[in-house]
């Protein structure tokens, strides 16, 4: 018999506003989270404390590459799993994706420990900036279980179309992170080593919220150790799918590895700019990425179940609410600039510098949302190399070539044009795969 849960819902805008409005409030208490974090270490430590940030940023990413890679790869399974009524696949999914949160947390955890001081070379870090990116990656680093295991059950728990409870866990830790953070860099005088205590103890937190929902029954998928196993093919499909996501994250590590070794030639304080615009930048991103969680499951299970119709709908919805947000990114951050970067520091070169380089790189916002929802539209319906081949565009096959090229022939400006330029290209190849899907969708 079907499996029936609130997916299966025909009223498709209602449909995705229910399970994008919490995935979205979601990621912008990340996104605010990460932006007050800045503030308290700029605030607290200085412009180093912000580079050091930066610099230990793409272990962070790193980690949230598998984290995802496993989450959505998992979700894309269950959802159609869901759609097609077969439970029993759903839960051996969850099974083989409990078992890669622990297997992927001990092996990155032990690794960075051992090569800690290596790495952060290799990230960009400079004399200066080392002893604060240190300070904070020797700690982060102790919480990968924690951080891993939230980021899959995200996904996993939206897949069943929980997107409240999934808004909880984020929200649970962002909220005491912001909390946490003030406490341990102010009162317990600890720096930015206070401000790495505070996201782990959020993080460790936050796992207990997760295992509470799991406990209580009210999931359809059941956590238990007998249930946590290695199954090759679920595993290959996983991360198949899956590679889409940890292909752009792993992209957006090694983008900002390239950027801070670029933006290093002109000075650290370009670093700290680029953490600052980072973070603001997260206020866009986020809500664009919690309309795509959102729509996943929709697409997943719509497509599972052969409902072509509903899956066409749900991507034209999603790439609408997206661009709508793109635009009033642009807007806000346009006119609002010289207000953002005085929040971060009193730094007068920072702030002034900080708004030319803003104001060049948000000029293509208007067309990220569509480059987004449309590659995220191939992984939730499996189909794992357009979905990587998207998700690589504007971060590997487009963008690192044109930081390398523009940073030559045009300096520092050419750093910051490169990324709307490679928005700009990106999503016009995203559109020649869309055509094609749609055009599939609606011959169905």
């Amino acid at each position: 018999m079907k499996h029936t849960n609130i997916l299966s819902d025909n009223n498709i805008g209602r449909l995705l506003i229910k399970l994008s409005v919490p995935a979205t409030i979601g990621m912008i208490v990340m996104a605010l989270y990460n932006v007050v974090d800045a503030i308290f270490i700029g605030r607290s430590v200085g412009t180093l404390g912000i580079a050091g940030l930066a610099i230990a940023f793409p272990m962070h990413m790193i980690v949230l590459a598998f984290g995802t890679a496993n989450g959505i790869g998992a979700a894309s399974i269950i959802s159609r799993a869901f759609g097609e009524g077969d439970l029993e696949k759903a839960n051996k999914t969850f099974g083989n994706a409990m078992f890669s949160v622990i297997a992927i947390s001990v092996l990155l955890t032990t690794f960075s420990l051992i090569f800690i001081e290596p790495l952060l070379r290799l990230f960009g870090a400079t004399d200066e900036i080392m002893p604060y990116a240190k300070d904070y990656l020797s700690i982060i680093i102790l919480g990968t279980i924690f951080f891993v295991f939230a980021i899959s059950s995200n996904g996993i728990i939206r897949s069943e179309g929980h997107a409240k409870v999934a808004m909880g866990s984020m929200v649970v830790s962002a909220i005491l992170n912001i909390i946490f953070d003030p406490i341990f860099i102010f009162w317990f005088n600890m720096g930015i080593r206070g401000a790495a205590w505070a996201t782990v103890l959020a993080q460790f937190i936050t796992v207990g919220y997760l295992l509470y929902f799991y406990s209580t029954g009210k999931s359809v998928l059941h956590i238990k150790w007998s249930s946590i196993h290695f199954n090759l093919s679920i595993q290959k499909e996983i991360f198949s799918i899956g590679m889409s996501s940890f292909a752009r994250q792993i992209a957006s590590s090694l983008l900002i590895i390239i950027l801070n070794h670029l933006l290093a030639l002109f000075g650290g304080i370009y670093i700290a700019i680029y953490a600052i615009i980072n973070r603001v930048l997260r206020f866009v991103f986020m809500p664009i990425f919690g309309i795509a969680q959102g729509m996943q499951p929709i697409l997943g299970y719509n497509y599972g179940a052969r409902n072509y119709d509903n899956a066409g709908k749900v991507i034209k919805l999603a790439i609408l609410h997206a661009t709508a947000i793109g635009i009033s990114g642009l807007i806000i951050l346009y006119l609002f600039t010289a207000q953002i970067f005085s929040l971060f520091s009193n730094d007068s070169v920072l702030i002034s510098k900080g708004i030319e380089a803003m104001r060049i790189v948000i000029l293509a916002l208007p067309f990220v949302g569509f480059q987004i929802i449309g590659a995220t539209s191939f992984q939730a319906l499996g189909k794992a190399v357009p979905a990587l081949i998207l998700s690589l565009a504007r971060q590997v096959i487009i963008l690192i070539p044109l930081l390398l090229i523009f940073s030559k022939v045009f300096g520092l400006n050419g750093i910051w044009a490169s990324m709307p330029v490679a928005d700009t290209l990106a999503a016009l190849i995203t559109f020649v795969f869309f055509v094609n899907l749609m055009r599939k969708l609606q011959t169905r």
